[in-house]
């Protein structure tokens, strides 16, 4: 019995870990869905300790399928035995929760959920990007940092934002380096637009440069 408390415990621990690692760039897309985008940023400040619940999850996880696959003591062979003696329509064998299989499909679960950053652009509806004729004149590109962008999701939801505004040609966000590019039209938008367009996602314009 404690055995069994001590794997779901386990599986439990190494779940929340796996979801907890990518819940700043899951929430991102969680928000574009439900057209809430100001929430987008809520849990960027999980991203620092990222490392250690990745480490966690493997270790947890490591763990609970070393306890599966280990060889049985003699009192665990005992104790099986005892379990084969149990009266009809009881039995003692390990129900679906308590198997490799349901392991399996968590640990599955989990690495998804770490991977989430790797492919969580591609979740995101693509654009398509008006064809325009620009007077040079009125052709700005200017240089936006900023602060809470953890993954490429991030990046997308700023894009997707500021490409909702009409005047925009180009739009190129980097979490990496914490700011976007944004080329467009002056005529038809301003800087102070796309800057309330990229704070409604959560992230916060930190500095404002112009090419």
């Amino acid at each position: 019995m404690s055995n069994t408390k001590s794997s779901k415990g386990l599986i439990g621990t190494g779940l929340i870990a796996a979801i907890a690692a990518s819940l700043c760039c899951i929430t991102p897309v969680l928000a574009l869905i439900a057209g809430a985008s100001g929430v987008a940023a809520t849990f960027s400040w999980l991203e620092p300790a990222r490392p250690y619940l990745i480490g966690i999850t493997i270790l947890v996880l490591g763990f609970a399928w070393y306890q599966k696959l280990k060889p049985r003591s003699k009192e665990e062979m005992e104790c099986a035995c005892e379990e084969d003696d149990l009266p009809a329509g009881k039995t003692g064998k390990p129900s679906f929760w308590q198997s490799k299989k349901f392991l399996a499909i968590i640990t599955v679960f989990a690495g998804l959920m770490l991977a989430f950053p790797l492919y969580a652009n591609v979740l995101y509806p693509g654009q398509n990007q008006q064809v325009m004729v620009v007077d040079q004149q009125n052709l700005q590109t200017v240089d936006f940092s900023i602060s809470g962008m953890t993954c490429t999701g991030c990046e997308e939801h700023v894009k997707h934002e500021v490409n909702k505004l009409n005047g925009i040609v180009e739009v190129k966000a980097s979490y990496k380096k914490g700011d976007a590019m944004v080329q467009f039209n002056s005529s038809k938008t301003s800087l102070s637009e796309i800057e309330k367009a990229i704070n409604s996602t959560g992230y916060k314009v930190t500095n404002i440069k112009r090419r």
